[in-house]
C-alpha cells in the first residue's frame, strides 16, 4: 500500500488557494514529479499508482474532465493525502478495513458532529464506518471477480464527506485476490480424430482452460494422465498465456483400442492449487491394416455317411478387426487339384455355413479336408485360411471281405500242431466298430485261426490230421463285424491231406486156421491172405513174406510157398496126417513206405485127415493070414463072453470109428458080435448039433470114405464042462498084478480123489435137500459114480444106461440112474486136474421138470474097444494166448447107419432140465470155436473119453428136444429091428 509525503501541504491549505489557478498548475507538477520520485523508491507503489491513475483515466469522457480530474487529485492528495486501504475478497461482514478518523486526521467527536458519511457510490454497500470509533468494516462478501473481472487490480473509491465546514474526503480500497476459482475448460469433452497410420511426433492442439483468478492463482500448467500413445507439451506466452499440446508416442491401432479417453488437467499456482479437469477423447480412425481372423485355425466336425443333400455340416466364423468394407467378411472354398471337396460339399459365402452337397461315402473318404477363404471387402481386400476337417461317420453298409492268400495246397497228415495252411486277410471297408472283425472257424475242428497282426490271420493245424478218416478238409472261415446289425462273410478253404506212412498193413484177423486135405499135391492154393494199408499210393502197397516159428519146427519154407505180391500160400510138399497134424508160421505183410510198417498174423494149418488107413489087429490076435483060437465050454449059456477083438485105425475122426460084423459063417445063429465094441458072445446055448469047432472071420471096417477094412479069424472049439475055461480075453489077475507100480499108485489116487469128490457132492445133496420142504425128503439125491479107469455112471431105480470105453473090465464106464428127486438146475459141470466133476446147481423154487434135452446121447462107439478108447484121448483142446481154439474131433462113432449114432436121454422127471449137462458124441458142429480169455467153449471134450460137455442156456432147445424126442422113437424101432436081425445071424 502506497503511503503519502507528509512534506506535502495539507489540505486545508489548498483550499484557499483554489481561485489561483496558475498555483494550481505549479503544484500539480510538483506533485507529479514528487510522485515520480516516489516512484523510483518503491516499484509496487508506482505501478500500482500508475494503474489508479490508468482507471481513472478510463472513466473520463472528455480531455478536460480528465484534466480537472488530474488537478482536483492532485490537489486533494496535496490537501489531504491519499489514503488507500487493502482487503481481501471473500472476507466475512464485519472485517476490519482500516481507522478512517486516524487517516483522515479527524478526531473521534468531530466523525459525530459534522456527520461523517460515506457517500453512495459502486462500494458504499461493502463498507460501513463506526462512528464512534472511526473504523471502516466490511458490510458485506465481496466477489472481486465480479467486480473487477480479469482485471489484474481491483480497487474501490470511496468518498467521506463531512459538514460543518463541508469537506470531501476520498480513499481507496484495493479487493485482494484470493484463489477461490478453480481453472475450467469451456467445453467438458473434446473429441480429437486421429487416424491409425499417423506417425510418432504428430502434435494435436487441445483446449485452452481459464480461471476467474488472476496472478498466481491464475492457470500456470497442465497435466495428462498417463497413457502409452500420447504425451503433454506445455507452453507459456506470459503470465496470463499458458497453452498445452497433445503429441503422439506410439503408433496407433484401431483395431485394439479404437478410442482413446485421456484426462486433461488445468492447475492453477494458488496456495493450495486448484485444479480443473477436461477429457479428451480420441477416435482412432480406422485403414484396412487388419485381416480376417478365424475363431479356430482347425475346425473338427463330423457327418453321418449317407447323409440327404442340404444337411448342416458347419459353420465357420471369422472377424475382421478393420469397420465398414474393410471388416465384411466372404466365406469360399480354395480348391486344389484332385480335390473333389466342391462336389461333395457347399459353403454360404455369408454366414459361412457348410453343408452337403455331394454323396458323402466313408469308404472313399472317411475324412475330408476342407479349406475355407475368409476375404474382406476393402479397397486392398486382405483374406486369411483356415482348414475344416470333417469326420465321416460310418455306417455298416459293407460286410467283411475274407482274402486267402499263400494257401498251402496240401498237408501231410502228420504235420505238428501249428503249421501254417494258409494267410487269412479280412478286410473291412467300414469303421470303427463297424469295421472291427472276428473270425472263427466252423465245420472242423482239428484247424484254428491265429491272429499275427490286425486283421491278419494264419491258419493252423490245432489236431492230429488223418488221411485216412478224410482226405480233405473244408475249413469254413466266418468273419463278423460288430455293426448294428452286425454283417459277415463266410468262405471255405478247402484242405487237402497228403499220405504219410502211418498205418502198418492190417490183416482181419490175427490168427487164421487154415485147413489143408492129407495127401494134397505140391503145389496146391491153400489160402490167400489179404491185408488192407489205410494208406494210398505207394504207402499202401503191400508185399506179403513167411516168418519162421522160431526155429521149433522144420523150415516154414519147406513146408509152404508164399506169392509176395498176392498173399497166396501154396503147398510145399504133401502132408501126412499121421505125421503132423498141424503146423504154425507166421505171414508178414510189408507195405512200401518209408520207413516200411509191417504186421504179422499167425496161420494155423490143420491137416484134415483122410481114410488111408486099414484098422489095425491088436495083439494077441493077427490079420496076418493066421488062425486064432479061442475055446468055450458047451455049458456056456447065451450071451458067454467068447472073446473081444481089438483094432485101432492111425486115422482119426470117422476114418477111425470102427465097427465089427461077423463075415464068416454067413447066417450063424450061435455067435454074434459087438459093433462097436468088438465083442463076441454066445447067442443061445449050445446043443449036440452044432459042431465042435465054429471058425469065425471078423470083418473090422471103419467109417470112412471109401471104407477100409481088415479081417482076423477065430476058430472057436467047444470044450466039455471039466473045469473052467478062462477066454484069453477075460480078465486075468496075472495081468492086474502085472500092473506097474506107477499105475498102482496112480489108480489110488484116483479113486481117492473120486470118493472125496463123490462124498463133497453127497454131502452138499444131502444139505440142500434137508432144507428144502419137507415134501421133498422123500427123494433121494441123484447119484454120479466113478470108477478108477475114469468112467461114469448115472442111476434110476428102474433104468440104467452103461457106456463101455474098455474090455479090461465086465463094469459100466458110465452109469446113469435117474432119480424121482426134483429137478435140478445143473449150471455147469466140468472136470478138474483130478478127473473129478464138480457141479454148480440150484433148487428152483417153482415150476415143472423140462424134458430131457436132446443133447444128452451118446453112440454106439462107447462099445468100441480099448485101442479105440486109446486113440480117442488122442483128441486134443489147442488152444492160444489171444483166443481159445477148441477142436473137437469125432472119436468113436456106431457102426450103423444112423449119423448121429445112438442117444440116451433121461425120461422126463429125471432131474435135467434144458439147462442141464449133458454128453455129446460125434463130431462139433460147425467150425473150430474161437473163444476169448475166460470164455467157456459151448462143448468141450473130457479127456479119457469121448463125450463132449455142452453148456446151453438157450430156451429154445427146450423145443428141439420134441422133435428129437419123436426121431427117436422111430430110431428105436428101428434098433429094435435091426437086433432081431443079429439075433437071427
Amino acid at each position: 500500500m502506497l503511503g503519502y509525503d507528509e512534506n506535502v501541504p495539507g489540505s486545508d491549505e489548498a483550499r484557499q488557494s483554489s481561485s489561483l489557478m496558475c498555483f494550481l498548475l505549479i503544484r500539480v507538477f510538483f506533485q507529479i514529479s514528487c510522485y515520480v520520485i516516489l516512484s523510483l523508491y518503491t516499484c509496487i507503489g508506482s505501478a500500482w499508482i500508475s494503474k489508479v491513475w490508468i482507471g481513472m483515466s478510463s472513466q473520463l469522457h472528455y480531455p478536460w474532465t480528465y484534466f480537472l480530474e488530474v488537478i482536483f487529485l492532485i490537489e486533494i492528495g496535496i490537501a489531504s493525502g491519499q489514503t488507500v486501504y487493502s482487503v481481501s475478497e471473500e472476507s466475512n461482514p464485519g472485517t476490519t478495513v482500516g481507522n478512517l478518523a486516524k487517516d483522515l486526521n479527524l478526531a473521534l467527536p468531530e466523525l459525530q458532529s459534522r456527520m461523517f458519511q460515506i457517500s453512495s457510490g459502486p462500494g458504499e454497500r461493502y463498507f460501513v464506518a463506526d462512528l464512534n470509533t472511526g473504523i471502516l468494516y466490511v458490510r458485506e462478501r465481496i466477489d472481486r471477480e465480479a467486480l473487477c473481472g480479469r482485471n489484474a487490480k481491483c480497487t474501490l473509491h470511496l468518498e467521506a464527506i463531512v459538514k460543518s465546514p463541508p469537506n470531501l474526503y476520498r480513499f481507496e480500497v484495493n479487493v485482494l485476490d484470493i484463489n477461490d476459482n478453480s481453472p475450467t475448460f469451456r467445453i467438458p469433452t473434446s473429441h480429437l480424430n486421429v487416424s491409425e497410420s499417423a506417425f510418432p511426433g504428430q502434435r494435436f492442439t487441445l483446449p485452452k482452460a481459464s480461471d476467474a483468478d488472476v496472478g498466481s492463482n491464475a492457470v500456470k500448467s497442465y497435466k495428462l494422465n498417463p497413457n502409452e500413445h500420447f504425451s503433454l507439451d506445455v507452453q507459456s506466452a506470459g503470465e496470463q498465456s499458458v497453452t498445452a499440446e497433445l503429441v503422439l508416442q506410439k503408433p496407433l491401432d484401431r483395431e485394439k483400442q479404437s478410442v482413446i479417453q485421456l484426462l486433461l488437467t488445468a492447475v492453477d499456482g494458488g496456495k493450495p492449487p486448484r485444479s480443473g479437469t477436461s477429457e479428451i477423447v480420441v477416435h482412432v480412425l480406422d485403414v484396412n491394416d487388419n485381416i480376417p481372423v478365424f475363431k479356430k485355425a482347425l475346425y473338427k466336425t463330423h457327418v453321418t455317411e449317407n447323409s440327404p443333400q442340404g444337411t448342416s455340416v458347419i459353420t465357420v466364423s471369422a472377424a475382421d478387426l478393420d469397420e465398414g468394407q474393410n471388416g465384411e467378411i466372404i466365406y469360399s472354398f480354395v480348391n486344389h487339384e484332385n480335390d473333389n471337396t466342391i462336389d461333395i460339399f457347399a459353403i454360404d459365402s455369408a454366414t459361412g455355413e457348410i453343408t452337403v452337397k455331394g454323396d458323402v461315402d466313408y469308404e472313399e473318404n472317411s475324412a475330408v479336408e476342407i479349406r475355407v477363404e475368409a476375404k474382406d471387402r476393402g479397397h486392398n481386400p486382405r483374406a486369411s485360411y483356415c482348414k475344416v476337417l470333417v469326420e465321416v461317420i460310418d455306417v455298416n453298409d459293407n460286410p467283411p471281405e475274407i482274402t486267402v492268400t499263400s494257401l498251402i495246397d496240401t498237408v501231410k497228415e502228420d504235420a505238428a500242431t501249428g503249421t501254417m495252411v494258409g494267410l487269412i486277410t479280412v478286410r473291412d471297408n467300414d469303421g470303427g466298430k463297424n469295421g472291427a472283425v472276428h473270425c472263427k472257424i466252423s465245420g472242423s475242428n482239428l484247424f484254428k485261426l491265429q491272429s499275427s497282426y490286425k486283421n491278419y490271420y494264419s491258419l493252423v493245424v490245432d489236431g492230429p490230421l488223418d488221411r485216412e478218416s478224410s482226405s480233405q478238409y473244408n475249413v469254413t472261415i466266418t468273419a463278423a463285424d460288430e455293426g448294428t446289425p452286425p454283417l459277415s462273410s463266410t468262405t471255405v478253404i478247402t484242405v487237402h491231406v497228403s499220405d504219410v506212412n502211418d498205418n502198418a498193413p492190417r490183416f482181419p484177423d490175427s490168427e487164421l486156421n487154415v485147413f489143408v486135405q492129407e495127401n494134397t499135391a505140391v503145389g496146391t492154393l491153400v489160402q490167400t491172405v489179404t491185408a488192407v494199408d489205410a494208406d494210398a499210393n505207394e504207402n499202401a502197397q503191400v508185399t506179403y513174406s513167411l516168418l519162421d516159428n522160431n526155429g521149433k519146427e522144420l523150415p516154414i519154407s519147406t513146408m509152404v510157398n508164399m506169392n509176395s505180391a498176392t498173399g497166396d500160400i501154396y503147398t510145399m510138399q504133401v502132408f501126412n496126417y499121421e505125421e503132423i497134424k498141424t503146423f504154425q508160421f507166421r505171414v508178414q505183410a510189408t507195405d512200401s513206405g518209408v520207413p516200411p510198417l509191417s504186421s504179422n498174423m499167425t496161420v494155423n494149418v490143420f491137416i484134415l485127415d483122410e481114410n488111408d488107413n486099414s484098422p489095425g489087429i491088436l495083439p494077441p490076435y493077427s490079420d496076418q493070414g493066421s488062425v486064432n483060437t479061442e475055446s468055450i465050454p458047451y455049458s456056456a449059456e447065451a450071451g458067454y463072453f467068447v472073446a473081444k477083438i481089438r483094432a485101432v485105425d492111425p486115422d482119426s475122426g470117422y476114418n477111425a470109428l470102427l465097427s465089427y460084423h461077423i463075415a464068416e459063417p454067413k447066417g450063424s445063429n450061435l455067435f454074434r458080435i459087438g459093433t462097436s465094441t468088438g465083442e463076441i458072445r454066445t447067442k443061445r446055448r449050445m446043443s449036440d448039433n452044432d459042431l465042435r469047432t465054429h471058425p469065425l472071420v471078423i470083418l473090422i471096417s471103419d467109417s470112412g470114405d471109401p471104407s477100409l477094412s481088415s479081417t482076423v479069424s477065430i476058430d472057436v472049439m467047444v470044450i466039455e464042462n471039466k473045469s473052467p475055461v478062462e477066454s484069453p480075453l477075460s480078465p486075468r489077475p496075472t495081468k492086474e498084478q502085472a500092473f506097474s507100480s506107477l499105475h498102482l499108485y496112480l489108480l489110488i489116487a484116483i479113486v481117492s480123489v473120486s470118493v472125496i469128490f463123490l462124498l463133497c457132492v453127497i454131502s452138499l445133496i444131502a444139505l440142500k435137500c434137508h432144507r428144502t420142504d419137507n415134501s421133498l425128503n422123500r427123494y433121494s439125491a441123484p447119484a454120479i459114480t466113478t470108477h478108477p479107469d475114469g468112467s461114469w455112471s448115472y442111476s434110476k431105480s428102474t433104468q440104467q444106461y452103461d457106456v463101455c470105453f474098455s474090455s479090461d473090465t465086465l463094469k459100466s464106464d458110465v452109469m446113469v440112474f435117474p432119480t424121482p428127486c426134483p429137478p435140478i438146475d445143473v449150471d455147469l459141470i466140468n472136470m478138474n486136474e483130478s478127473d473129478t466133476l464138480k457141479g454148480n446147481h440150484t433148487l428152483p423154487n417153482s415150476g415143472k421138470p423140462k424134458p430131457p434135452n436132446a443133447d444128452w446121447r451118446y453112440s454106439a462107439s462107447l462099445r468100441a474097444g480099448v485101442k479105440s478108447s486109446v486113440h480117442m484121448e488122442e483128441s486134443s483142446v489147442l488152444q492160444g494166448a489171444h483166443g481159445v481154439l477148441v477142436q473137437n474131433w469125432p472119436t468113436v462113432s456106431s457102426g450103423s447107419g444112423d449119423a448121429e449114432g445112438g442117444e440116451a436121454s433121461p425120461p422126463v422127471g429125471a432131474g435135467l432140465n434144458s439147462n442141464s449137462w449133458h454128453f455129446r458124441y460125434g463130431p462139433g458142429p460147425g467150425p473150430p470155436q474161437h473163444l476169448k480169455p475166460g470164455e467157456v467153449p459151448e462143448a468141450f471134450l473130457i479127456p479119457g473119453s469121448p463125450a463132449f460137455i455142452s453148456i446151453r442156456q438157450d430156451q429154445s432147445d427146450d423145443k428141439k428136444d420134441e422133435a428129437k424126442k419123436k426121431k427117436k422113437k422111430k430110431k428105436g424101432k428101428d434098433k429094435k429091428e435091426k437086433g432081431k436081425d443079429d439075433s437071427e445071424q
